[in-house]
């Protein structure tokens, strides 16, 4: 029961965390493109976690791990980052998270798939409930649709689903700081070499608030939120954890209200109330 309400308390925190990263992507894609901002960040993360593997003389996985490590990879550090990034360009960070509202699920679904877990038939009621909640909300104020933004999303949403399972299940042997700098010492070399051949034409062009959009997503998105994350799913449950992200998306509006203007109504307060008996409904029964 401690272990699982660690993983609860950490896995909250890294939902706070990930809560800044679409408005953060949103400033940042202003000024910078989408794949120079997606390489960046897993470039700097990368660096910052190749300095905690060598300064804590982490030994380095077997060679079984390295298939997983490429699916964290794909996930979430190339994945997500990039397919996000370049909705952006077409919809409002709010809009976002109409999607966002979806990752609980798909999290858990591949948390079966991928990790064993057989949470109750209950627990998938407060799971659909509670996206549809999120959904819904996010639909009546996240401004007008964009086909094309609206299907990066989904892709973005199943590979970041598929990471966040596949990075649990290798944390619970390796640990959670150290599956996602793995991850990203893997992912290195390709995100450096994307980094160098999209760099701006005109750094002149490149704002304060880019340059702080970019700062929050490499060392808070892409590393730090997920020593939290990784180590909430492996100690909680990936499928049960996972519903934290319901409350992802209320966040990430508040913020998205407070640093970029965008509108947020306040029938947030009712939706998110609805929502944390949505995610208490689903830890009961996991």
């Amino acid at each position: 029961m401690e272990s699982t309400t660690k993983g609860w308390g950490s896995g909250l925190l890294g939902v706070i965390i990930f809560s800044g990263s679409l408005p953060a992507t949103r400033v940042a894609v202003g000024d910078l493109s989408p794949i120079f901002l997606t390489a960046a960040r897993a470039t700097i993360a990368a660096t910052l976690g190749l300095a905690l593997l060598w300064a804590l003389r982490q030994k380095r996985p077997v060679r079984n791990d390295f298939g997983s490590l490429a699916v964290v990879a794909l996930g979430v550090v190339v994945g997500f980052p990039l397919l996000t990034a370049l909705a952006l360009q077409h919809i409002t960070s709010a809009r976002s998270m109409v999607f966002i509202g979806l990752l609980p699920l798909a999290t858990a679904v591949f948390g079966v798939l991928r990790g064993g877990e057989r949470p109750k038939p209950a627990f998938w009621l407060f799971s659909v409930l509670g996206g549809l909640l999120v959904a819904g909300f996010a639909l009546g104020e996240g401004g007008p649709a964009s086909l094309t933004g609206d299907l990066l999303m989904i892709a973005a949403i199943v590979l970041c689903g598929l990471g966040y399972a596949e990075g649990a299940t290798l944390s619970r042997r390796l640990g959670g700081w150290q599956v996602i700098s793995w991850a990203l010492l893997l992912a290195l070399p390709v995100m450096a070499a994307l980094m160098l051949a999209s760099l701006p034409a005109h750094w002149s062009g490149v704002g304060t608030r880019a340059w702080l959009g970019l700062a929050y997503v490499s060392v808070f998105s892409m590393l730090i939120g997920f020593v939290f994350w990784y180590r909430g799913l492996a100690l909680g449950g990936i499928a049960g954890v996972g519903q934290l992200q319901l409350l992802q998306p209320f966040f990430g509006l508040a913020l998205a209200g407070f640093l970029l203007g965008e509108p947020v109504a306040w029938t947030m307060i009712a939706v998110t109330t609805l929502v944390v008996v949505c995610v208490a409904g689903a830890k009961r029964f996991t």
